[in-house]
């Protein structure tokens, strides 16, 4: 029998103070447990979705590309002292091309618009470049 389970929340390296698996070590365990697929979901980052793609599909698994994303509790414009020292999670998948672009722009809009205390999105811009993405 095939193993189907697929781990679709996972973080690696490029989650500062949370993640500590290399991309090599993600994928090596992967394909060890025989996984068709695995995604990559750094906190608020997409540094690694390059070779992480490309050293899963030379390994014969799908990579998922994804984001743990930081949801703003009002607005990603709202910077109340305090008010988002502990914002709620996100995880986003890329489930085609635009999702891809989509997740592109959000996590760049993290950055650029919403930083504070961490990258923020918040529901207008969720709904503004949600399609193509499982969340």
């Amino acid at each position: 029998m095939t193993n189907t389970f697929v781990h679709l929340h996972n973080h690696s390296q490029f989650s500062l103070l949370d993640g500590a698996a290399s991309l090599d070590q993600l994928i090596e365990r992967a394909v060890q447990l025989g996984m068709p697929a695995i995604a990559l979901t750094d906190h608020g980052v997409m540094h690694g979705f390059v070779k992480f793609y490309e050293k899963a599909k030379a390994a014969g698994i799908k990579p998922i590309i994804g984001c743990e994303v930081y949801m703003a509790r009002r607005g990603r414009l709202d910077r109340a002292p305090g008010l988002d020292e502990n914002p709620y999670h996100l995880v986003l998948l890329a489930k085609n091309a635009q999702g891809f672009a989509n997740l592109s722009k959000l996590v760049s809009k993290s950055h650029l618009e919403g930083y504070y205390y961490k990258p923020r999105i918040d529901r207008e811009l969720l709904a503004a470049y949600g399609e193509g993405l499982i969340g």
